[in-house]
């Protein structure tokens, strides 16, 4: 039986974000009715901005909806010229050419003219259109899509970073938000997303629900009232994928997760 959840809430929090740990742990937890004020630096000077969060497990639709809803309209494509002030940016990798699907040589900035760009500790980035079973045979019964048929990882570990930028430049940037869908989370903790100001202060760690069902999607959003997510780490799993790594449900020790779609904010050069 699929489960249902989307949550967003409000809870005022009187910490400061450069006194805050680079965890975020003492801002927030991952489950519950949240929703908080938070005091601290955004790109154009001391402001003060509400978030909200949206979680799901199970059937994600509604929450990716609700998502997308908060972070606004339209959804912009690549950007020629000058690019548009409002909206947001989606990616779900299924307009990946067939030269860098399969393969560990996706491009870090590929996805520049959306604004966003990758980066992290691994070797590099896959997206995969047959459920990564042509890098592990097994992984094909463990990870399911949300926008078919592609979904990516990162190579050599299971953190990335994304960095904002004007899309289509090299111009830092900062969005009201990001959200992701994770596929087969299940451990609690295993997956997140860190987000993070200019100056490189923590504005928490979210983490995403553990699966519900068999489907094995999960989806964790965080929306600011300002842009003022400059940068985000994500963790998809306790281990990088690899052909010689089984997942916790396939009698292997540590919980193995891959992504599909990543929602952000349009992207607004920091002043």
């Amino acid at each position: 039986m699929h489960s249902r959840r989307a949550l967003i809430g409000f809870v005022a929090l009187s910490a400061v974000l450069s006194g805050c740990g680079d965890n975020g742990s003492n801002m927030m937890g991952p489950t519950g009715d949240l929703r908080g004020s938070i005091v601290g630096q955004a790109p154009a000077g001391d402001v003060r901005s509400t978030f909200q969060i949206v979680q799901g497990t199970g059937d994600i639709t509604s929450a990716v909806t609700q998502f997308r809803a908060l972070l606004g309209d339209p959804v912009n494509g690549a950007a020629p010229g000058d690019p548009p002030k409002v909206g947001r940016r989606e990616i779900n990798w299924d307009g990946v050419p067939q030269q860098f699907t399969n393969v560990n040589t996706f491009p870090a900035g590929f996805f520049n003219n959306r604004g966003a760009n990758f980066g992290g500790p691994g070797t590099g980035f896959r997206t995969a259109d047959d459920d990564f079973f042509a890098l592990n045979p097994n992984y094909a019964a463990q990870f399911e899509p949300f926008s078919k048929p592609k979904t990516f990882a990162p190579v050599g570990s299971p953190d990335m970073d994304v960095l904002f930028t004007v899309a289509g430049t090299a111009t830092p940037a900062a969005v009201t938000g990001f959200g992701v869908v994770f596929s087969d989370v299940d451990r609690h903790g295993s997956a997140s997303i860190k987000l993070f100001d200019a100056k490189g202060r923590s504005l928490g760690q979210y983490q995403a629900p553990v699966r519900s069902d068999e489907a094995g999607l999960s989806f964790i959003g965080v929306k600011f009232d300002q842009a003022i997510v400059a940068k985000v780490v994500i963790s998809s799993g306790q281990a990088p994928i690899d052909a010689g790594l089984e997942d916790v449900s396939d009698g292997g020790n540590r919980d193995l997760v891959v992504m599909d779609d990543f929602l952000y904010g349009e992207p607004k050069a920091l002043q």
